[in-house]
């Protein structure tokens, strides 16, 4: 398997390498002396040696601001959400004229910092006031040109759009376009500056209110009318984000996105699922200037530095630490300057995306972990953060490694209550792992949330944890059960029999009896494909597929079949190969399963006879090991058989302590292996093994016997009188179905009745007729069945 292939070769183990990522990993907070200094160092590293390059850059531009923080956020930590809304229609007129345009806005507050008026060229109502000014409402008659733009959509409002290129994204590279000015109104707190006039001091909110009562009163105000809006929130105060023009630091993205893209295109980068690629390849091919500074009290400090009385985007110095800086200024402006660093942080994401490398030693290439590590198989993670993470850290390890930080990315879904909603405190949905783990223990918890699909959210719920906590039990009694049933320490010569099985060995698999070659071909074949599904990381089918050879094949029917051997059988050898059996398929379940569940896995490995290696470094599973076609499917109809058998005795209430006779008719082929298995067989269908009898054709009593067909070419009968009193039960039967038949037919009086029929909601006329068609159904088998036991009582009489 390749991910356990990636610690061998000497290289460090998983534990050795956790403890170094925990130990660099350290979260950055205020001061260089509670930063790592292998952490802090890269990071300034990294700021140099992009800026060197040019692609570090300070300047005024449009980015997302948090009042509430009061600092600037990325777009990805930007969240939008509809909400009701309002939009305002607003009279702008236009100069010299008695005409006037009516602007449909959701924003009216930011009409003060209205810098033109745009019409969509092909307009005809507009058209002739291209080229004219229009007035701005509430500004002592301040003036702005009225423009024509093809991206003005006709269609949405009044078709007419005022152009606030401080206080809107799309506004302001409008403006860059055609060289209009930018305005701003707004202050870093969210209210409102002195180019609003009377307003100024008022907040964003508030000063929309008044603004528009204002303009109500002056016959400005057209009207306001319900509109659901795609409202910009911050991921971490949850507050609306203002668009607000502010000097920061940026990287220039283009030309590291080229490079992640080519990752791709040229397979040094698989994503995993497959769509994502598609996502990563947008958003990467439409990048914009990434926005590193942020105005907080923790994080990694900008290592620039500002001579005092300078220029602060013309005059600065970029350097490791404060001493140097101080001699670059001193070189460059002379001995008696003062230099200040810059009192922003980098945003979080800039120190993360360095995080493959940067834990390893970087930028010190010769580091003994770096050499080992750097690159690393697969990254695993969730899928929201493909952008926040994965592609800056892609795109960060190429430029400053020249590779890739790893070949593969996987990745998971989200974890959802039980209602597919996203956990939060307002619901109070929020599931606590800890105290899943005390409840349902980390292994079930673990294997739940390892069963969902790549890419696709995950319902967590307490049905999927229960059931999977009744695998760890079921597991852990499999074991008991083992360990119970092996030879005692001081029988040499039972435990070298048990050593004498080999399972690598064609001929040695085939001479098993048949449930013990079908349980080993099945294992084999189970290897193979969990193997498959691990290297290609359907991490999900192979849990599952564990699960199912684990329970319903070897619990439910090897480990009950392997009781003939261990119970009843009187020969020795039968014995060891069911104890060998045993232990050799739960040693490899053990592993298969072990990544998913290790501390369960473990513990059951430590208490099995053998070396005390740990599990977790132990050799994976041999694959392409004999398995036999042939004998999977004699055991199927074997199993066939047993399901039967049992399905007539739940069928006629039989007793579970009774034992009953049978019939067995098949054909010399499937009767040799039937029957020789015929203590296995008394032992799941609980037959009366001294009256189990094999032939070619139908018993005597074949019409007082129940006949089932198990597959082709292998048929029971089982007598009648052998499972229940035949006359107790005729007159059983027909007591419940003159029962049923009162039941019936008073479904169908509400089904006839025309009032019920008409009034009645839609699924309650269905849901009785459902139970109409279900009781029609169980009359009718009742009927046959009571037709059966009187066509009996007359045959025997």
């Amino acid at each position: 398997m390749s991910s356990q292939n990636e610690f061998g070769s000497g290289k460090r183990n998983m534990v050795e390498l956790l403890q170094i990522r925990l130990r660099d990993s350290v979260l950055p907070v205020i001061g260089p002396e509670s930063v790592s200094p292998l952490m802090s160092k890269s990071v300034i590293e990294a700021f140099i040696k992009l800026h060197e390059k040019g692609l570090i850059y300070q300047g005024s531009y449009l980015v997302n601001w948090s009042p509430n923080l009061q600092t600037a956020v990325s777009d990805l930590e930007v969240e939008y959400s509809e909400e009701p809304g309002t939009l305002y229609h607003i009279k702008y007129r236009v100069a010299g004229q008695s005409d006037f345009l009516t602007v449909a806005t959701t924003r009216p507050e930011t009409l003060f910092g209205d810098v033109a008026i745009a019409v969509n060229p092909k307009d005809d109502r507009y058209s002739k006031f291209i080229g004219k000014m229009a007035i701005v409402p509430m500004t002592y008659g301040r003036h702005v040109p009225i423009i024509a733009d093809r991206h003005v959509d006709k269609d949405f409002g009044t078709g007419v759009l005022k152009i606030s290129p401080g206080h809107d994204h799309n506004d302001y590279y409008l403006a860059r376009k055609l060289g209009l000015p930018i305005l701003n109104v707004m202050n870093k707190d969210g209210t409102l500056n002195e180019v609003a006039g009377l307003y100024c001091g008022l907040d964003r909110f508030e000063a929309r209110k008044k603004l528009w009562s204002e303009l109500e009163e002056t016959g400005l105000a057209i009207k306001k009318e319900p509109h659901n809006l795609r409202v910009p929130r911050s991921q971490r105060g949850g507050e609306i984000i203002e668009p607000l023009v502010s000097k920061q630091w940026f990287v220039t993205m283009e030309p590291l996105a080229e490079k992640a893209l080519r990752a791709v295109e040229k397979g040094e980068l698989t994503i995993m699922p497959e769509r994502f690629e598609k996502i990563y390849n947008h958003w990467l091919s439409n990048i914009k200037d990434w926005c590193i500074s942020r105005q907080l009290w923790w994080g990694h400090r900008i290592p620039v530095w500002y001579i005092v009385g300078k220029n602060c985007e013309e005059d600065y110095i970029v350097a490791r630490n404060a001493d140097e800086a101080l001699e670059k200024a001193h070189e460059k402006y002379g001995k008696n300057v003062e230099i200040y660093q810059d009192p922003d942080v980098l945003d979080t994401w800039f120190s993360s995306a360095l995080w493959p490398f940067s834990t390893l030693g970087w930028p010190d290439v010769s580091a003994e972990d770096f050499k080992k590590f750097y690159p690393t198989t697969m990254l695993e993670t969730g899928h929201d953060i493909l952008f926040f993470w994965v592609a800056r850290m892609v795109m960060m390890g190429i430029e400053f490694t020249g590779t890739v930080p790893f070949s593969y990315v996987y990745l998971h879904g989200l974890i959802r209550d039980s209602q597919g909603r996203k956990m939060s405190k307002t619901l109070g949905n929020v599931i606590d792992p800890l105290d899943t783990i005390k409840e349902f223990g980390t292994d079930a918890l673990r294997f739940t949330i390892s069963l969902g699909t790549a890419g696709q959210d995950l319902n967590l719920s307490t049905e999927r944890l229960t059931a999977n906590k009744a695998f760890t039990n079921k597991l852990w009694n499999a074991g008991k059960f083992v360990l119970q049933n092996m030879p005692s320490q001081t029988d040499v010569s039972a435990w070298e029999a048990i050593k004498n099985c080999k399972f690598d060995e064609e001929e040695s698999v085939l001479r098993l009896p048949l449930p013990e070659c079908w349980v080993v071909s099945e294992l084999h074949v189970l290897i193979d494909m969990v193997t498959a599904s691990y290297d290609k990381f359907f991490f999900g089918d192979v849990g599952r597929e564990i699960y199912d050879f684990f329970w319903s094949d070897f619990a439910d029917w090897y480990i009950e079949a392997s009781k003939a051997r261990l119970y009843q059988s009187g020969a020795d050898s039968a014995c060891s190969e069911a104890q060998a059996v045993l232990l050799y398929v739960f040693k490899n379940v053990l592993k298969l399963l072990h990544p998913f569940m290790p501390f369960v896995t473990e513990e059951l490995w430590q208490a099995l006879p053998g070396p005390k290696e740990a599990l977790i470094v132990s050799p994976w599973p041999q694959t392409s090991l004999p398995r036999f076609p042939n004998s999977i499917k004699k055991f199927e109809n074997f199993q066939a058989l047993t399901r039967a058998i049992r399905n007539a005795r739940a069928e006629y209430s039989v007793e579970p302590a009774k034992r009953i006779s049978a019939s067995i008719v098949a054909s010399e082929e499937v009767m040799q292996y039937i029957s020789n298995e015929k203590e296995v067989l008394a032992l799941l269908s609980r037959l009366d093994l001294q009256n189990i009898h094999f032939a070619d054709s139908p018993p005597g009593d074949a019409n007082q016997s129940v006949h089932l067909v198990a597959s082709e070419g292998l048929e029971a009968y089982l007598p009648l009188a052998d499972m229940v009193n035949i006359s107790v039960e005729a007159e059983r039967l027909s007591k419940r179905l003159s029962k049923m038949q009162v039941e019936y037919d008073g479904l169908v009086a509400r089904l006839n009745s025309q009032k019920f029929v008409e009034k009645a909601p839609e699924d309650v006329v269905r849901g009785v007729r459902e139970k109409a068609a279900e009781a029609e159904e169980k009359i009718k088998l009742t009927k046959n069945r009571l037709a059966f036991l009187k066509s009996s009582i007359l045959v025997s009489q």
